[in-house]
């Protein structure tokens, strides 16, 4: 469950799909909202800010996302994240449980996360 690298590019398309999600669709913010979402099951894409300390706080989100299946990436920064879903704080993490006008964006950034992975 290794944090992997991803490009600037798509960094900027997470980001993006995080801000037209909330506006078109539903997303949760937050480690606590983020992990009830995935433990449900209901969760198209999880976003985990790499600069987060402790580390222990977000630890477990990428080993219950393997276990439901659910696609995960990492962003540089808790205040990008933060700004991206329209908060004036920084988050650890978000996720997009319903698309809204996101949905390609998503699925095509599911792609580039698993060639990514691989």
């Amino acid at each position: 469950m290794a944090e992997f690298e991803i490009p600037k590019d798509l960094v900027d398309r997470v980001l993006q799909a995080l801000e037209i999600a909330k506006n078109t669709g539903k997303i949760r913010k937050g480690t606590n909202e983020t992990t009830k979402a995935i433990e449900r099951g209901n969760v198209k894409l999880v976003v985990i800010a790499k600069d987060v300390e402790p580390k222990e706080i977000v630890m477990h989100l990428p080993v219950i996302c393997e276990e439901k299946k659910c696609e995960y990436v990492y962003v540089p920064s808790k205040e990008e994240l933060g700004r991206a879903i329209g908060i004036n704080v920084t988050t650890a993490s978000a996720c997009i449980v319903e698309a809204g006008e996101a949905k390609d964006i998503i699925e095509e950034i599911i792609k580039k996360i698993k060639t990514i992975k691989k």
